[in-house]
C-alpha cells in the first residue's frame, strides 16, 4: 500500500507494545495514563444528560458550530475565569475533541515539514508523535523538578528560532514537574524577547495536592505586556470529569483560532454536541468543585504512598520527585549497589513479577535517558500500590 510519506515520521508507540503484556492474570498496573473510573461523577453526569436533553434536546442532537456548543463556550470561559484567568470569554476559545486535537490542530496549522519545534524533554508522548506526524524536527529541553529549565530554553530559543515551544508547566506527563512561578514569568518574557510563541498544554492543574499551583501562564500574561499575543492555552475536561466526554478546548490568537477552526471543519465538523451539551450542564450545575476535592484526595493519598513505598523498598536504587499533583511519579533508577539501571530492562523484569511501568526513553524526543521511567499511582487502590511496590521491588 502507497502510505503517505509523512508516515515514515512516526513509529507505533513502545508503550503500546507494553500493554499488550498486561493482558496477564493478576498483573498489578503502574503502566496507564488516565483517572480512575471509580472516580467519575455518574450521577451528576446523568443529571447534566437528561438536562441537555430536557432543555435544549434539539441542539443537543443536533449539527453544530465547528468552534463549538456556545453554551460550553461560556461555561468555560467562567470555569477559567474562576481560577484567575481573567478577560477569557467564549469567543475567545475553541471546542476540540478532547486537548489531544488541539495539539493536532497545531501541527495542521502551523507546522510545515522540517520547521522547529521545542518540546520538554521528556514530554507527552503523543505531542511528539503528533508533531513529527507533520514534519516537525524536535528540540528538547531539559526539565528538573521545577519544570523546564529557563537558561536552557532560552538558549535554545535563540539558537534554533522554532515554530512555536510546547510546555506543560503543572503537573507534567510524564514528568509530573511543576514549574515554578519565577520560571514561569521567564518563560513569558521569553516569548516576548524572541517573538515566539508559547503553547501552555494544562490537562492536569486542576489535579493538585496541598497548596494550588502557581498561576497558568495564561493567567500570569496579564503581567508581562505583550505576551498573551503570544501564547496558545490548550485546556480539557479528561482528567477532572470523563475521558470519554472528549471535551477540551483551546484559547489562543484570533488568527490562529480561525485557521484551526477551518481545519477543524475538514476533520470532523465539530466536536460532539452531545457531549458539549452535558458538559455544558454539568458546569452549569456547580458540581465541580465537590467532584475536584474528592479525586485530589484520593490521588493525594495514592501519591503518599506510592511515594513512600518506594523509597522503602527500593532505597538509593531510585530517585523521585515527591508529585505535588498529577497522576505519576517520575523515577530515575541510580544503579546504586549494582542493581539494574535500564528502565526498558527493568519493565521486562517486572512484567515476570506481576507488575507493570512505563519505561521513560520513548517519552524523549531526543538524548533518551534509558535510567527513566513513569509510574502512574491513579487507578490503583492503596493496598495494590504496596504490593505493586513489593513486586517491583522483587524484579531487581
Amino acid at each position: 500500500m502507497p502510505f503517505a510519506d509523512r508516515l515514515n515520521n512516526v513509529e507505533t508507540s513502545a508503550i503500546r507494545e507494553l500493554f499488550k503484556l498486561l493482558g496477564k492474570p493478576g498483573i498489578i498496573s503502574f503502566a496507564g495514563g488516565f483517572p480512575d473510573s471509580a472516580l467519575f461523577d455518574v450521577e451528576g453526569i446523568r443529571e447534566a444528560v437528561n438536562a441537555a436533553l430536557t432543555e435544549e434536546a434539539g441542539g443537543a442532537l443536533q449539527y453544530g458550530a465547528t468552534e463549538g456548543y456556545q453554551p460550553l463556550r461560556e461555561q468555560l470561559a467562567a470555569f477559567m475565569g474562576s481560577k484567575g484567568n481573567s478577560g477569557v470569554g467564549a469567543n475567545d476559545l475553541i471546542v476540540t475533541t478532547g486537548s489531544q486535537q488541539a495539539l493536532d490542530l497545531l501541527g495542521k496549522t502551523l507546522i510545515s515539514p522540517g520547521d522547529k519545534v521545542i518540546v520538554e524533554g521528556p514530554t507527552f508522548l503523543a505531542t511528539i508523535q503528533c508533531f513529527r506526524l507533520y514534519g516537525a524536527e524536535l528540540i528538547s529541553a531539559p526539565v528538573d523538578g521545577n519544570g523546564v529549565k529557563t537558561d536552557e530554553l532560552d538558549r535554545l530559543i535563540a539558537e534554533h528560532k522554532p515554530k512555536f515551544v510546547y510546555l506543560i508547566p503543572t503537573f507534567g506527563n510524564p514528568s509530573g514537574a511543576l514549574m515554578s512561578l519565577e520560571r514561569r514569568k521567564a518563560v513569558l518574557q521569553m516569548a516576548v524577547k524572541h517573538d515566539t510563541l508559547i503553547v501552555e498544554d494544562d490537562p492536569y492543574g486542576d489535579l493538585y495536592f496541598g497548596e494550588a499551583p502557581p498561576p497558568s501562564l495564561l493567567a500570569l500574561s496579564a503581567q508581562v505586556p505583550g505576551s498573551r499575543e503570544r501564547l496558545v492555552h490548550c485546556g480539557s475536561l479528561s482528567k477532572v470529569l470523563s475521558p470519554g466526554l472528549r471535551v477540551g478546548w483551546m484559547v489562543g490568537p484570533a488568527d490562529l483560532l480561525a485557521k484551526a477552526t477551518m481545519c477543524k471543519q475538514f476533520s470532523d465538523a465539530h466536536t460532539s454536541t452531545f457531549a458539549q451539551a452535558t458538559a455544558a450542564q454539568y458546569l452549569k450545575a456547580g458540581r465541580m468543585p465537590a467532584t475536584l476535592a474528592r479525586v485530589r484526595q484520593v490521588y493525594a493519598e495514592r501519591a503518599t504512598t506510592m511515594g513512600n513505598a518506594l523509597r522503602r523498598e527500593l532505597g538509593d536504587a531510585i530517585e523521585f520527585v515527591q508529585p505535588q499533583g498529577g497522576l505519576f511519579v517520575w523515577a530515575r533508577l541510580t544503579g546504586a549497589g549494582g542493581k539494574v539501571k535500564d528502565g526498558a530492562e527493568l519493565a521486562k523484569r517486572a512484567i515476570d513479577k506481576g507488575v507493570a511501568f512505563v519505561p521513560g526513553a520513548p517519552f524523549y524526543a531526543s538524548n533518551p535517558d534509558a535510567a527513566t521511567l513513569r509510574l502512574s499511582f491513579a487507578t490503583v487502590g492503596l493496598e495494590k500500590i504496596e504490593e505493586g511496590v513489593g513486586r517491583l521491588a522483587q524484579a531487581f
